[in-house]
């Protein structure tokens, strides 16, 4: 019985010993893999549901030259920003003040506080606005619906005041909630006085937040979306055109609004599908209507001539098998939380490696999403290498003595 004892202790010695040694046995693995990406998109999946790469400026050196005041042209799929100027200078939104405007609306209705068939009688304040209008008659009675329409499509000033204060009792309250809604989706750079965006020298934002409220209006408003698309809107027995130029062209625009001040000049959010790959422009400060027709027409097609998305692995996909010592199981699946869906110029395709990182053997015991290595991705057409995060698919609990001692000699004499 002693014997057995002894035995014991010195094997379980022995194991502690081996597997302080075994630790210096796991090496950094670099491996390549192959690259199948696929160019299939789908608008589907937006911003929120893919791997977003951090790429402060242009995938590639411009080839384009870019003549609005402030642009920023992105993936909406992979957020990944294609170009930009000036994309977080403050500036003056005009009627694109009127996405957030539409957007808190729908939050409303959506939310049951009003519905699309809600009455609102219309005020002297937003009879009296200046600007582009829906031709409101003091006194009438309109639906949330048909003002909502005249904002979206007519980009109505009077549709904006009168719902603004049969929503929130006043505009400068509906302002203050458009404001702190737009923080709360990351615009933080913009401030809200009204809901028209006739001039105000506090009310600003920028192109890029600006981005981010388009990207929220089609994410969390899909039902809705197809307003901004619609090319004309009859009410009161007139008929106005949509004021969006890209609509009017084949080139796969569907939204979203246009916007014109003096002091901000001609400006625009756009956003167009080509083989199921969406692509977000933002330009503003352009001299005329066909200046701002021409410039975004120009950047889209550019944008769409010049760059693919790159489909390179599924969320939860087994991507990799990994050396496993003391635990239950000797190889841990490796994947990724979310789709590894990469916009790249085309031409850098063609030279873009897939590589895949991590220290082996693992030691157990490890828990399901463990951070276990990385992805990297590069290109000639990428400013800096694509890093994904590589996690556990499963947990792998630690193994029993003999397993541990078996593993640790294993790993101590024959490598891995």
């Amino acid at each position: 019985m002693m014997r057995f004892t002894l035995l014991k202790q010195f094997l379980f010695i022995l194991l502690i010993c081996l597997m302080c040694l075994s630790e210096v046995v796991a090496k950094k693995k670099i491996k390549n893999l192959p690259v199948s990406g696929s160019q299939k998109s789908s608008t589907a999946a937006p911003v929120a549901d893919t791997v977003k790469p951090e790429l402060p400026n242009s995938t590639i050196p411009m080839d384009v030259e870019v003549l609005a005041k402030q642009a920023i042209l992105v993936d909406y799929q992979t957020g990944t920003v294609l170009l930009q100027k000036r994309a977080e200078e403050p500036m003056h939104p005009s009627s694109m003040t009127k996405i957030m405007t539409a957007y808190l609306a729908i939050e409303k209705i959506k939310n049951k506080i009003v519905s699309l068939e809600t009455p609102i009688t219309v005020s002297r304040n937003g009879w009296r606005v200046e600007g582009s209008s829906m031709f409101l008659n003091i006194k009438d009675v309109v639906k949330v619906e048909d003002l909502l329409k005249g904002i979206i499509i007519q980009s109505g000033n009077d549709a904006s005041i009168v719902l603004a204060e049969g929503l929130s009792g006043s505009e400068e309250a509906f302002a203050a909630e458009m404001t702190r809604c737009a923080h709360e989706m990351g615009a933080t750079n913009t401030t809200f006085k009204n809901a028209t965006g006739l001039p105000h020298p506090q009310h600003l934002t920028t192109a890029k937040d600006l981005i981010t409220m388009a990207v929220h209006a089609l994410k969390d408003h899909p039902e809705f979306y197809h307003l901004y698309g619609e090319k004309n809107f009859t009410y009161g027995n007139i008929t106005q055109g949509n004021r969006n130029p890209l609509l009017y062209k084949n080139i796969g625009c569907d939204g979203i609004k246009t916007g014109k001040t003096e002091i901000a000049g001609f400006g625009m959010v756009a956003s167009c599908v080509q083989q199921g790959q969406r692509f977000i422009l933002v330009i503003n400060g352009m001299p005329s209507m066909q200046a701002r027709a021409d410039e975004a027409t120009k950047l889209i097609t550019w944008a769409m001539r010049t760059f693919a998305n790159y489909h390179l692995f599924k969320a939860d996909q087994i991507i990799e098998k990994i050396p496993v010592w003391n635990g239950k199981e000797n190889f841990l699946p490796v994947t990724i939380e979310k789709d590894a869906i990469i916009s790249l110029a085309r031409v850098g395709r063609a030279d873009m490696k897939v590589k895949l990182q991590y220290n082996a053997p693992v030691l157990a015991p490890i828990k399901k999403g463990t951070n276990v290595g990385k992805i990297i991705v590069t290109s000639s057409a990428l400013p800096n290498p694509i890093e994904i995060p590589l996690v556990a698919a499963e947990a792998i609990e630690k193994a029993g003595f003999f397993k541990c001692l078996t593993d640790s000699i294993s790993h101590l004499f024959g490598g891995s």
